[in-house]
């Protein structure tokens, strides 16, 4: 008996662990009273929204449906180009970008059932992950978090001003993700930062930018599947869930690192092809709950629609004579 007791014992050690999305019942709890809950609920929703698609540990992207430029429908019901123009118009970032083209139409495009060809240009040809980090903080109402177009300025921010800050910046390989935490890297192909240069640029007495791109963590599992989930906007231009590996202790394990003399990804060299290898250079960790609530509440612009409003009008900017829809206001002018 103990013989089959110990060959039972040892087919269950033989059967390989999967992960296990923790989005599905993640996205049901947006009404959390933890902010650090409904931060990865609310990305968890839109990664639902997009269909699922995700890059697993080793860096393989797959389960891409639907692509951000296209008039196909997601989950939701929306065209993807207007789920876009959503995250910039709900962020309240979208009059900061007012200077590039089709951003004005934007204003009115994503929640307008015509087409709009320049803001489907503007959602193609601007990045918006920055934008859909900002939609969620919004979404979450987490206190202290002032949203930017671009990932470098609210590091920056919680750089210089810890106490002030929903954030706290930590090198991303001496800290343990926990689910509201933003895990960035810098996307300059010429150099890598790291973590030391990175605090040197944000320590100058200038605002210089960056190309940065912050992932939202969702989850992180050290006892159970050992990964930790993150959710990024504007990634395989999607919504897209990302697995990387954690050790036992829950610090990150073998963090992938772009070199710059690394092997180009091809047919040929298919181990090259991974897209967690990345200049990870900041772990921005969310402060506990007792001190965000210590934090002025969100900033909220205007009055904008969530996602899933009626809109009392309808109007259009590229207008069909004889459509019977009315012209837009124009928007308003920038100082």
């Amino acid at each position: 008996m103990a013989r089959y007791l110990l060959a039972f014992v040892l087919l269950l050690l033989s059967v390989p662990v999967f992960a296990a999305d923790p989005c599905p019942l993640l996205r049901a709890q947006t009404a959390s009273p933890d902010p650090a809950t409904r931060v990865a609920a609310y990305a968890c929703e839109e990664n639902q929204i997009w269909y699922r698609p995700f890059i697993d540990a080793d860096g393989r992207v797959a389960g891409t449906r639907v692509y951000e430029a296209e008039t196909s429908l997601l989950a939701d019901g929306v065209q993807a180009w207007q789920r876009v123009a959503t995250y910039w118009n709900y962020s309240g970032l979208l009059p900061q970008a007012y200077g590039r083209p089709g951003a004005t139409e934007c204003a009115y495009a994503g929640t307008s059932q015509y087409p709009s060809p320049s803001c489907r240009a503007f959602v193609v040809d601007v990045p918006w992950s920055a934008a859909f980090v900002s939609y969620v903080m919004r979404r979450a109402g987490l206190p202290g978090f002032i949203g930017s177009p671009s990932h470098v300025n609210y590091v920056r921010e919680a750089y210089r001003n810890p106490e002030g800050n929903a954030y706290q910046v930590q090198d991303p390989r001496s800290g343990r993700p926990v689910p509201g935490d933003l895990m960035c890297y810098v996307r300059v192909t010429s150099r890598t930062y790291g973590f030391g240069d990175l605090a040197t640029l944000l320590s100058a007495a200038t605002n210089d930018g960056l190309n940065m791109h912050c992932d939202i963590v969702v989850a992180a599992n050290p006892n159970n599947d050992h990964l930790a989930y993150m959710v990024g906007g504007n990634v395989q231009q999607g919504v897209t869930l990302r697995m990387l590996r954690l050790a036992p202790n829950g610090y990150f394990a073998d963090l992938p690192a772009r070199a710059l003399a690394g092997p180009d990804c091809s047919p040929d060299l298919p181990t090259a092809c991974n897209a967690n290898r990345q200049d990870w250079a900041v772990l921005l960790k969310l402060r506990p709950a007792s001190a965000l609530a210590q934090l002025p509440p969100p900033y909220v612009p205007l009055p904008t629609v969530i996602p899933g409003q009626s809109v009392p009008q309808q109007c259009c900017v590229n207008c069909v004579v004889g459509s019977g829809v009315p012209r837009c206001p124009s928007p308003p002018r920038t100082p």
